[in-house]
């Protein structure tokens, strides 16, 4: 069996890692990231993003022209 508990070993230590990583990354995001603005889709193309959310039913009374 000692094989196995080697092998258990790594990979407890590899998730042990891989938690620290991500707790360095929320902390960097937290208080080294960029604020979002208000409106996050500013620079969005694209029908979905000029509907408010959540969509209303009758999203489009007509179907919209698209042009591109």
């Amino acid at each position: 069996f000692a094989e196995w508990n080697a092998v258990s070993s790594i990979g407890a230590f590899l998730f042990g890692l891989s938690q620290l990583l991500f707790l360095y990354i929320v902390i960097k995001a937290v208080f080294a990231g960029k604020k979002a603005t208000a409106q996050v889709w500013d620079g969005a193309e694209g029908l979905e993003w000029t509907v408010d959310s959540p969509a209303p039913y009758h999203t489009f009374e007509t179907p919209p022209k698209v042009n591109g």
